[in-house]
């Protein structure tokens, strides 16, 4: 596996991931151009027996500053101290990839290339964040708003 910056010949496959997994990406195309978005590949052999790059995940990322501000709920936490925090937007992994790795070496790659992440998030998520030791506070109901830094 490796995870790497999507770019413009990836932006189908991602979107196709994205509204696979019922998530709201925004316009990936312009967050692929923002080098915001990153996908996890792997190889995968075809009939041919030729190998390909397929992709497996991906995170689309936003400045804090450039998501929606709404209500505490959909609010992103802020980290005036880092002005190259990012905000997952969205993370997706195909079915038949969960539980190898590809999420967390996703949420990896996005802190070592911007140093903290944050995240909106529902319950039933909630022990991917706690796994990658998010900060996590609850901001309403069963809505939940999580922080890293890079260690």
């Amino acid at each position: 596996m490796e995870v790497r910056l999507a770019n413009e010949a990836d932006a189908l496959e991602v979107r196709r991931l994205i509204d696979g997994a019922m998530l709201e990406g925004g316009d990936v195309e312009a967050r692929i151009e923002a080098a915001d978005v990153l996908v996890a590949t792997l190889e995968r052999q075809t009939a041919e027996g030729d190998t390909r790059e397929a992709i497996g995940g991906a995170i689309v990322l936003e400045h804090p500053h450039d998501s929606p501000v709404g209500s505490d709920e959909t609010e992103p936490a802020r980290d005036t101290k880092t002005s190259s925090a990012r905000h997952i937007r969205a993370i997706a992994v195909r079915r038949r990839r969960r539980g190898q790795g590809l999420g967390t070496a996703l949420v990896e790659a996005a802190l070592e290339r911007y140093g903290t992440v944050t995240a909106n998030f529902d319950a039933d998520v909630r022990p991917f964040y706690e796994a990658l030791e998010f900060d996590i506070e609850r901001v309403a109901g069963d809505r939940y708003r999580g922080q890293k830094n890079r260690s």
